[in-house]
């Protein structure tokens, strides 16, 4: 139970972090409804056990990358991939069709599904979250035994590893559920020069970001390269 409620309070107060995704999940609700929306998130669960599943099998790999040049090398690809996603945002456009008598744009099965790989796509164009899952699951375990807090001893702490990033997920997911249908009942208030200036916010946040990963890479490449 220790671990149980360790990993669901590390999970609300990672719930509240607002990243690119959060933006982007919620715009996805308001302008193509809540099904549209869960099942772009279950697309950006899936890429969080992907990048999961890598870090547990690859634990010494992750973490000479996350001390290593490489660690730069990918923070300046991720961060240009935000940026030109963000550009692209900023100036899509919003047709007049979408919001005629306040109705949801039209979405099937294979809508559904691209927007489930744009979820997945999305979260994997973000090099670092590798590196975020690999702190949690490396100085965030609960209890203090040898066998809980060494990542490396991956046997003696497997049941507690799974339950941990289990409960994690499972609020992850549920946090997600109640931002999607609260951005349902902003959909009444939804005109055309908002969701234009919502495209505009996402495509800013998502240029900053971008560029704070670029900057950021760029940096640390230059200081490897110097010592």
């Amino acid at each position: 139970m220790n671990v149980v409620l360790t990993g669901i309070v590390t999970g609300l107060i990672l719930s509240f972090m607002l990243g690119p995704v959060f933006f982007v999940l919620l715009e996805t609700s308001i302008k193509k409804g809540v099904k549209a929306a869960i099942a772009f998130d279950l697309g950006v669960l899936l890429n969080d056990i992907f990048y999961i599943l890598i870090a547990i099998f690859f634990l010494d790999q992750v973490s000479d990358l996350a001390e290593g040049s490489d660690n730069s090398l990918l923070m300046i690809i991720g961060g240009g991939l935000f940026t030109i996603y963000g550009v692209i945002n900023f100036f899509k456009r919003v047709s007049e069709t979408k919001l005629e008598d306040g109705r949801l744009q039209k979405t099937t099965v294979t809508h559904y599904f691209l927007l489930f790989i744009k979820g997945f796509l999305l979260n994997l164009a973000n090099p670092l979250i590798v590196f975020y899952w690999f702190s949690i699951m490396t100085i965030g375990y609960p209890e203090n035994d040898s066998a809980a807090t060494d990542a490396a001893n991956i046997e003696g702490a497997g049941y507690k590893m799974i339950l941990f990033i289990a409960s994690i997920l499972i609020t992850f997911f549920s946090i997600d559920l109640l931002k999607i249908f609260g951005a349902k009942r902003l959909r009444p208030l939804v005109t055309r020069k908002r969701l234009i200036a919502l495209n505009r916010l996402i495509g800013i946040v998502f240029v900053v970001f971008g560029v704070y990963l670029m900057i950021k890479g760029t940096h640390e490449m230059y200081t490897s390269n110097i010592q």
